[in-house]
């Protein structure tokens, strides 16, 4: 189990609650990015730099991801990805991306990002404060605990 990042768009403040929960359950943290980020660096935390070629950071997660790992994206392309590889994804404000709410989440952002590109949607600054790091600190645990069961359970069934 491992906590993969996408770490261009990661805010400062979820990077160092990742490396927190990392230290703390010691469990591998990938950072991946086409650019050195900074704060990403810990005892069991890896750079993945990789070329700039366009979704090649998406590319190297899709590629290093397994079904017992969590993947932390705000990239709604690269996590209906995941998600339909059956890796659980999050994104930096503890949102949790499933199978059952992906697909409309996608259609949105394609539609807000149509607007965009024709100039009718209004600029958004959204904030990124304690409320957003703390409902990402619920979920964070919230899945690595159900993560963790779902090891255990299978574990102790292969034993039987």
């Amino acid at each position: 189990m491992r906590i993969l990042v996408d770490a261009d768009s990661c805010p400062r403040q979820a990077r160092e609650m990742v490396l927190r929960f990392s230290s703390r359950l010691k469990l591998q943290v990938i950072f991946a990015a086409n650019r050195l980020i900074p704060g990403t660096d810990g005892e069991l935390a890896t750079m993945e730099l990789c070329s700039t070629a366009d979704g090649s950071a998406d590319d190297r997660l899709v590629e290093l991801a397994h079904d017992d790992d969590i993947v932390l994206t705000r990239d709604l392309p690269l996590a209906e990805r995941l998600v339909q590889a059956g890796v659980t994804v999050l994104d930096d404000r503890g949102r949790v991306f499933t199978a059952e709410n992906i697909h409309e989440l996608r259609s949105i952002r394609d539609f807000i990002v149509g607007l965009a590109e024709t100039g009718q949607e209004k600029e958004r600054i959204a904030s990124y404060g304690k409320k957003e790091l703390n409902h990402l600190a619920n979920s964070l645990d919230r899945e690595l605990t159900r993560l963790m069961k779902k090891k255990t359970v299978s574990v102790q069934t292969w034993k039987v």
